[in-house]
């Protein structure tokens, strides 16, 4: 399925437009373990100056990330099948990785650059249920300590919401889990699209 750049869901708590967030650039795309995709990303990133790229399903190799720019630092738990990831082109972003948030669904940073936040990457497996994988986003809210908390997540899960065409049974459950946390889905609407690959 073809799914726009900025399509997965990326949700914030107690976000405001006045956030020291707002002058960070930031991306979420899910690569599809795709070599075409990660090389398309790459020139994307150099032409959109992104400084936080959260992917999901990146390329691997051995069970290892790979094919992503070599100037910029990248932020992947060290199981096995990782697919959640984050990487920093900004070299004036301080960030460190959350190890025990972190698995191969889900990367949380700690990221210092004009304030403190926490960023997270998740990907959830549309065989799990995804009232187990909202545990972790529970997770994620009560370690950042009232600092604010940026997670981008491919929840294979459609919503209108979030400007797809057409509402799924686990796009309903995220929609009332989102209302319910009081939750802020900060996606664009965007003609941008990933490369589908058949």
């Amino acid at each position: 399925m073809a799914q726009s750049v900025n399509n997965s869901k990326r949700i914030t708590q107690g976000h405001k437009n006045t956030s020291p967030l707002a002058t960070i650039r930031r991306m979420q795309i899910n690569l599809q373990h795709s070599t075409t995709a990660t090389d398309n990303l790459i020139k994307l990133t150099e032409q959109d100056n992104s400084d936080i790229i959260s992917i999901q399903e990146s390329y691997l190799y051995k069970n290892r990330v790979v094919g992503l720019p070599k100037s910029s630092r990248h932020f992947t738990s060290r199981g096995d099948k990782c697919r959640a990831a984050i990487i920093i082109t900004n070299n004036k972003i301080y960030a460190v990785l959350i190890k025990q948030l972190s698995n191969p669904d889900s990367v949380l940073i700690e990221v210092k650059y004009n304030t403190r936040f926490f960023a997270g990457s998740m990907y959830f497996d549309i065989t799990k249920e995804l009232e187990r994988e909202l545990d972790t986003i529970e997770e994620l809210i009560d370690f950042r300590n009232r600092n604010e908390l940026l997670i981008a997540v491919d929840s294979n899960s459609r919503s209108k919401t979030w400007h797809d065409s057409q509402t799924n049974k686990r796009g309903k459950i995220l929609e009332e889990y989102i209302i319910s946390r009081n939750l802020h889905i900060m996606n664009e609407e965007t003609s941008r699209r990933t490369i589908r690959i058949e």
